[in-house]
C-alpha cells in the first residue's frame, strides 16, 4: 500500500484506467498509508475515510483522475457536509454548507478526497504546531518542523500518505513546506486559482493563492489543468495558458537569462547549506545552456517588512472577524492561540488608512521590481535561509519576547516577495544536505508565465533526479 501511494498522481490514474486497480481499493490503499503513517507525524487531523470510500464508489469511471486520493488542507477549502475549523478553537463545530469552487473543480476531475491536513492557526504562522491539534512532524526528521502553513499536506505527501494534497499561499505557505519536505510547491499567478464562491479576496491585496504539494513538476503541471481558471466575480483575472500546462513538461525552455542570489532583497542571514543549494542550481543551469548571472532586483526593500506586516495583521484580523459574522459569534480571547490574539489586538490600533497605505507601498514595490525581469526570465533564489528548523523554533521566549516573530519574518523573506507581486514562484528539491534534510531553491518567473517556469523546472528535474529519495518510514 505504501509503495502504491508513492507513485505520482498521474501514475496512479493510468492504473485505474487500464483497469490494474479499482478507485475503491486505491482509496483503500490512501487509507492504509494514513492509518499506518499518520500516528508518528500528525499530518491528518480530519480523517473522511467514511465520505472518501462513498466517493470512490460513485466517482465517474472516465474522469481524468478517477479514484486518486487527495487531502484537503484544513483552510479555506470548503468541502461540503465535512468540518472545517482552520486549526482555531472558535470554528469547532462548523460544517461546510457547500464545495468551495477549487474542491468542485478536483472531484469533478475524479480525486477522492481522504481528509483534512494539519496548519496553524488561520495559517499565521510559517511552521505547523496548532494548540488545537499538536505539531505535525517532518518525515525526514520527526524532531523538526514541516514547515507551514501547509505543513500537514507536506508532510502527507512526503511520507507517502498520498501522492498530490491541497495547499495555500499567503507568504510562502506552499513553498516553504515543500522545500523543507523536499517537494515540488507551485505558487501561482495571482488570481490563477479560484477561491470563491465565499470569499472574494481573503488573503487582501491577493496575497493568497491555492494549489498543492507534489512529489514531481509532471503532477503539478497536471494539477494546474485541473484547477486553474478564474470563477464568476474573481477580482483578478491572468491571462489564460495558450495550452495545457501538462504540454510544458518536456518542452524545451529555450536559452533562458537566470539571475541567482543568495541573498532576498531585504539582507538576511543565510545558512551555508542555503547558499549551497543555489549556488549549485546555479551551476545546473549554467550546465544545460543557460546565461547565469548574480544579481538581484534594485530596490529599496526598507519598507518591505513594515508594508507586509500591516496587511498580514489586517489579513489574520479580517479572517476572524469575516468568521464572526459568518458564525454569529463574539471572538473573545479564549478562542485563539496567543500569536493570533495578539495580531488582532494590533489590528485594533490601525486605522483603515493605514491598510490602504500599506497596499500602496506593496504595489509600489511591485512597480520597483517590474523592470529586473528586463534583465531576465526567471531568478533563482534559496527557498528559505535556513534548513529545516526544529520544533519549537518560532515559539514565543520570554527572555527575549520578539525571537520567535522576528525568526518567523526572516523565514519568509525569500517566498513574501511573490505574494507581494503576484508573480509565480516554484520550490524543486535539488539540494539534500550533509544531514540529509532536503534544501529547496526556488525560481521566480514572470507575472502570468507558469509555463516558462514548469519548462525550466521539468529540465532541472531531469537533469538532476529526485524521484528516488523518500524519507525512511517513521517508527
Amino acid at each position: 500500500m505504501h509503495e502504491l501511494m508513492m507513485k505520482t498522481m498521474a501514475e496512479q490514474a493510468a492504473l485505474v484506467r487500464r483497469g490494474e486497480i479499482s478507485p475503491v481499493e486505491l482509496t483503500d490503499a490512501a487509507i492504509a498509508a494514513i492509518e499506518a503513517l499518520n500516528p508518528a507525524l500528525n499530518a491528518v487531523v480530519l480523517p473522511l475515510f467514511d465520505y472518501a470510500r462513498e466517493q470512490a464508489r460513485a466517482v465517474a469511471r472516465d474522469a481524468p483522475f478517477a479514484g486518486v486520493p487527495l487531502l484537503l488542507k484544513d483552510m479555506l477549502a470548503e468541502c461540503a457536509g465535512t468540518p472545517l475549523t482552520e486549526a482555531s478553537r472558535f470554528l469547532q463545530g462548523y460544517v461546510s454548507p457547500r464545495d468551495s469552487e477549487l474542491v468542485r473543480r478536483c472531484k469533478q476531475a475524479g480525486f477522492v478526497v481522504c481528509g483534512k491536513t494539519n496548519a496553524p492557526e488561520f495559517a499565521a504562522k510559517p511552521t505547523t504546531e496548532p494548540e488545537l491539534y499538536g505539531p505535525t512532524r517532518n518525515p525526514w526528521d520527526l524532531a523538526r518542523s514541516p514547515g507551514g502553513s501547509s505543513g500537514g499536506a507536506a508532510a502527507a505527501v512526503a511520507a507517502g500518505m498520498v501522492a498530490v494534497a491541497h495547499a495555500n499561499d499567503g507568504g510562502g505557505s506552499i513553498r516553504i513546506p515543500a522545500a523543507v519536505c523536499g517537494l515540488v510547491g507551485l505558487k501561482p499567478t495571482r488570481g490563477r486559482n479560484p477561491l470563491g464562491p465565499d470569499c472574494g479576496d481573503p488573503g487582501g491585496a491577493g496575497l493568497i493563492c491555492e494549489h498543492v504539494v507534489t512529489r514531481s513538476v509532471a503532477d503539478t503541471a497536471l494539477m494546474l489543468d485541473v484547477t486553474a481558471g478564474a470563477d464568476a466575480g474573481a477580482p483578478y483575472f491572468p491571462v489564460p495558458p495558450s495550452r495545457p500546462y501538462a504540454a510544458e513538461v518536456g518542452a524545451d525552455p529555450g536559452r533562458l537569462r537566470i539571475a541567482w542570489s543568495a541573498q532576498p532583497v531585504l539582507d538576511t542571514a543565510v545558512h551555508a547549506d542555503c547558499r549551497a543549494a543555489v549556488e549549485a542550481a546555479a551551476r545546473l543551469c549554467e550546465s544545460l545552456g543557460h546565461d547565469v548571472e548574480e544579481a538581484r532586483p534594485a530596490v529599496d526593500a526598507g519598507d518591505f517588512h513594515d508594508f507586509f506586516t500591516t496587511l498580514w495583521i489586517g489579513m489574520m484580523a479580517a479572517i476572524v472577524r469575516g468568521w464572526e459574522q459568518r458564525l454569529g459569534r463574539t471572538a473573545t480571547a479564549e478562542h485563539f492561540e496567543r500569536h493570533t490574539w495578539k495580531m488582532l489586538e494590533m489590528d485594533a490600533r490601525l486605522h483603515p488608512s493605514d491598510y490602504l497605505l500599506a497596499l500602496d507601498a506593496m504595489q509600489r514595490f511591485a512597480r520597483a521590481m517590474a523592470p529586473f525581469w528586463d534583465t531576465c526570465d526567471v531568478w533563482l533564489t534559496p527557498t528559505l535561509p535556513e534548513p529545516p528548523v526544529p520544533l519549537g523554533w518560532f515559539e514565543h521566549d520570554r527572555a527575549e519576547p520578539q525571537r520567535g516573530t522576528e525568526r518567523m519574518q526572516a523565514f519568509m523573506r525569500f517566498t513574501g516577495v511573490a505574494n507581494a507581486t503576484g508573480q509565480p514562484a516554484i520550490t524543486l528539491p535539488l539540494h539534500w544536505n550533509a544531514a540529509g534534510l532536503p534544501i529547496g531553491v526556488q525560481l521566480m518567473g514572470r507575472y502570468g508565465d507558469e509555463a516558462g517556469l514548469l519548462r525550466l523546472a521539468a529540465q532541472l528535474e531531469r537533469a538532476q533526479p529526485w524521484a528516488g529519495r523518500y524519507p525512511a518510514p517513521p517508527a
